[in-house]
């Protein structure tokens, strides 16, 4: 009996949790190669390299549990958060940038989502055209103001809360991952204890039955692409908060791979409809747990990427097996 509970529990751990078991993995290839370094304020710090690609990854899932993808986040975001910094610099006011930063990304959201979800265009498509299209218009404002990136003006009096609230903490927990993990948790509710979050699982796993079921696919459809496009903005807006510039032709680069990689890690399925937003947390967090034992076996950062790429290729592999043994 107890052996068969025990079956059971790897079964289901196997099945709906896998994503906790490879962040187990890279988390003891962690601790093993950072040794008697590892401390509470290391730990701490995955939390908070994790949580600005965290934000963008929970937009990203939710588009991807509706078997859409927006490979515009990256672009958005330096174009949302380079228009937030002029908003900012302008009036002075954290507040306004804020609401600057969310109001701009989910405009950013709401054209890919018309796009997808009124006229049937291919999100892939879509999202690769308008990827182009604000990283373009980033540089080209920054160009035209002969600067080389969107810098806070530090003269401002709000100047010091901002930056103390980017790189400040709660009981050594950073004001950043408190913000990640709240949005996560959030957004956890919503799609497992809502009537919308239930829509959004439907639509994902079967389109036709979703619309014969009497779900409003193109306003759903739009309104996913609209919080991921407002999550894009909170991300902005942290990385404003953290490191008070944008980088045109550098900030935000490969977001869009990155987030989709986090969520394909923490076990969302690429087609829609199947995986927990939990696992983006974990999924995020082992991503930056890759780029910590790199550092620290000394390797070239070069071969980020190139780990990276390793392990979201395992991860894929899990989820076919998942599908197969099912």
């Amino acid at each position: 009996m107890e052996k068969q509970k025990k079956s059971n529990f790897l079964k289901v751990l196997w099945h709906d949790y896998n994503f906790i078991v490879i962040f187990l993995i890279i988390f003891i290839a962690f601790l093993v190669v950072n040794g008697s370094a590892t401390s509470w304020t290391s730990i701490t710090n995955i939390l908070l390299h994790s949580s600005i690609l965290g934000t963008v990854a929970l937009g990203m899932g939710l588009v991807i549990l509706t078997g859409d993808f927006d490979l515009s986040v990256g672009s958005s975001f330096v174009f949302v958060g380079g228009l937030s910094i002029l908003a900012y610099n302008k009036t002075g006011s954290i507040l306004l940038c804020l609401l600057c930063a969310i109001v701009l990304g989910s405009l950013c959201g709401l054209f890919n989502g018309v796009l997808v979800g009124k006229c049937k265009m291919p999100s892939f498509i879509v999202t690769l055209a308008t990827m182009l299209i604000f990283r373009s218009l980033s540089q080209y404002m920054m160009n035209e103001m002969g600067e080389t990136r969107y810098r806070i003006d530090a003269a401002k009096g709000s100047y010091k809360t901002l930056f103390m609230f980017g790189n400040g903490d709660v009981l050594t927990i950073p004001n950043l991952a408190i913000v990640f993990l709240a949005l996560a948790v959030l957004l956890i509710y919503m799609t497992t204890s809502t009537k919308f979050g239930k829509n959004i699982y439907a639509l994902g796993s079967n389109v036709k039955a979703a619309r014969l079921s009497g779900i409003n696919v193109v306003a759903t459809k739009i309104k996913m692409f609209v919080m991921c496009g407002a999550l894009v903005g909170v991300a902005a807006f942290l990385k404003i908060a953290k490191d008070t510039s944008f980088d045109p032709a550098t900030s935000g680069k490969s977001y869009e791979l990155y987030a989709i990689s986090a969520v394909v890690i923490g076990g969302l399925s690429l087609s829609g409809g199947k995986g927990k937003m939990i696992g983006i947390i974990f999924g995020t967090m082992a991503f930056s747990l890759i780029d910590k034992i790199i550092t620290a076996l000394g390797m070239n950062a070069l071969l980020n990427d190139t780990v990276k790429g390793l392990i979201l290729l395992i991860a894929v592999g899990i989820q076919m097996v998942r599908k197969r043994s099912q």
